[in-house]
């Protein structure tokens, strides 16, 4: 499979919560999900700040999907650090941004459909592993990312959403 690339045109469908907003900062939203996270199958965390405050709050996610990254910002070398949770395998992959490449989803789908726990570290943009966490995450777990100013969205891995995320997939562009 070569890469997907988003264009233009799809971008502002992504724009919109993919699940169900979690309005206030970091902490704030992770404790306010603690309850659907710990009955979730398996919880993807995409984003550093996302990935952070899960770990705060003590949910310690399946996967981690972590570019170094805030609103195309580095994060302080605190975050970082905190990050560095013990219990994970870390892989490292090279994404583009508004790209998401078959290595990113090849590892994303592997890591979900393993005992694991495994961070990844993206070498360019994370944004769009949202999507293949969805699409590859068991039926019945959780994938949290960050929505800018706003807060976190949940959502929750059900068989509508995985047919709305591939189908958004497939009108992604096939990079020549």
């Amino acid at each position: 499979m070569r890469p997907l690339l988003l264009p233009e045109k799809l971008r502002f469908l992504l724009k919109a919560p993919l699940g169900r907003l979690y309005k206030g900062d970091g902490v704030e939203c992770a404790i306010a999900m603690k309850n659907e996270l710990i009955r979730a199958k398996k919880v993807a965390a995409i984003g550093d700040m996302t990935t952070y405050y899960l770990l705060k709050a003590s949910i310690v996610p399946d996967l981690a999907v972590v570019d170094n990254k805030t609103k195309r910002m580095p994060v302080p070398d605190h975050i970082v650090q905190n990050l560095d949770h013990d219990s994970y395998k870390t892989i490292e992959v090279k994404n583009p941004a508004a790209t998401l490449t078959k290595e990113l989803i090849d590892i994303i789908r592997d890591s979900l459909n393993s005992d694991d726990r495994v961070k990844i570290i993206v070498d360019g943009e994370e944004d769009l592993a949202t999507l293949p966490a969805i699409l590859y995450a068991p039926l019945g777990s959780a994938v949290v990312y960050g929505q800018p100013n706003e807060g976190s969205v949940l959502v929750d891995v059900t068989p509508e959403i995985k047919l709305r995320i591939d189908e958004f997939m497939k009108q992604m562009t096939v990079e020549e």
